[in-house]
C-alpha cells in the first residue's frame, strides 16, 4: 500500500488504529526512535518496541500511561486532534458484517441471536479482518409496497493479511421467507455458502473475493438480495458496528405504491429515540430519496415512510 497525504486522511477516517499510525509515520517520515525522542521531549516515555507492535497491530495501547502517548502522537505526527483516540474507540473485535435492518428493540435482539447462531454455523472467525471504507446502497419497493431487493457496491480495507471473504446479511421484513430470497453476487465475488433462520426472516450469504488480501489493501465487490417475499415496508435501516468511510443510501418506490412523506434518522443504539430526522422529498420522475454520511460512526442510520 502507498503511504500518501490521501491515504493517510482516509485511514484516520475509516481505520483501522494501526493502519492509521504506521500510515501516519511513513507519511511523515519518521522513524520510530525519533518519534520516541520526540515523545521524551514531552515527558512521556515509550518505547520503540512498544511503537512498533502498535503499528503492527500486535498490542494495543490501553492503559492510561499508554493513551497520554497515543495523544501526544497527535501532535508529534501533526494529526487532527482526538483522531487516534477515535480510532481506537471505534475499532472493534467483531467481525464488520452487516447488521440487520432493526424495527424494533425486540425485533433486532431476536435477529441478532439467530445472526450469531448462522455465523457460528459458518465458522465466521471473532475478527472479519475487514473495515468498510464506503458502500452505495440501493433499495427496491415494490407494487404491493412490499422490499423487492437491494443492491449494494462495497468498498473495504483488510487490516490484516489472508482475508479472502465477506458475510453479508440480509433481514426481510415481517412474513419474510428467507429460503425464497436469492442471493446475488456481482462484480468482483462469487456466492459462496449461504445460511437462513425461518423465524426471524435472517440469511446470512458468503461472498469470495477473488483475491486474498494483504493488511491495508482496498477491496470493492458488489453483491444484492432478491427478497419480495415480506409484507408492508415502512423503513430501511442500517446498522454500523465500527466507524466507517461514507455511506449512501437510495430508496427507490414503484410508480404504483408512492409515500406521502419520507424523512431520514439516526439512532445511537437500537433502543435510544431516533434523532437526526429530516424530511426528504421525492424524485418526481425517479421515485428515489435518499441519504449520504460521509463520516459513519458507531450505530443506526435509516430512511422512513408513510403510506396514505
Amino acid at each position: 500500500m502507498g503511504h500518501t497525504e490521501a491515504d493517510l486522511a482516509q485511514l484516520l477516517h475509516t481505520g483501522p488504529f494501526h493502519l492509521a499510525l504506521r500510515s501516519a509515520f511513513a507519511v511523515r517520515g519518521l522513524p520510530l526512535q525519533r518519534v520516541q525522542h520526540h515523545l521524551a521531549h514531552r515527558g512521556i516515555k515509550v518505547g520503540v518496541t512498544s511503537l512498533s507492535y502498535w503499528q503492527q497491530g500486535a498490542r494495543r495501547p490501553q492503559r492510561p500511561e499508554s493513551l497520554k502517548a497515543v495523544r501526544a502522537l497527535e501532535e508529534v505526527l501533526q494529526l487532527p486532534g482526538d483522531s487516534l483516540i477515535r480510532l481506537l474507540a471505534g475499532d472493534g473485535t467483531r467481525a464488520d458484517v452487516e447488521r440487520p435492518a432493526a424495527r424494533s428493540y425486540r425485533s433486532l435482539v431476536e435477529a441478532s441471536g439467530a445472526v450469531e447462531e448462522l455465523l457460528a454455523e459458518l465458522e465466521s472467525p471473532v475478527d472479519g479482518g475487514l473495515h468498510t471504507v464506503g458502500h452505495h446502497e440501493r433499495v427496491r419497493i415494490g407494487a404491493r409496497r412490499e422490499l423487492v431487493g437491494r443492491d449494494s457496491q462495497h468498498v473495504v480495507r483488510a487490516h490484516r493479511d489472508g482475508v479472502d471473504r465477506y458475510l453479508a446479511i440480509h433481514h426481510g421484513d415481517p412474513g419474510c421467507d428467507p429460503s425464497r430470497v436469492v442471493v446475488r453476487a456481482a462484480e468482483n465475488c462469487r456466492t459462496g455458502r449461504v445460511r437462513w433462520h425461518r423465524e426471524t426472516g435472517v440469511l446470512v450469504a458468503e461472498l469470495l473475493f477473488d483475491a486474498r488480501l494483504r493488511a491495508g489493501e482496498t477491496y470493492l465487490f458488489g453483491y444484492g438480495f432478491e427478497d419480495g417475499t415480506g409484507g408492508p415496508s415502512g423503513e430501511y435501516v442500517r446498522g454500523f458496528s465500527f466507524a466507517g468511510g461514507q455511506y449512501v443510501l437510495q430508496v427507490r418506490f414503484d410508480e404504483a405504491a408512492l409515500p406521502v412523506r419520507c424523512r431520514r434518522f439516526a439512532q445511537v443504539s437500537a433502543g435510544a429515540p431516533r434523532g437526526g430526522r429530516s424530511d426528504l422529498t421525492l424524485s418526481g420522475q425517479h421515485r428515489t430519496v435518499h441519504l449520504v454520511e460521509q463520516g459513519v460512526r458507531p450505530g443506526i442510520l435509516g430512511i422512513d415512510w408513510d403510506w396514505a
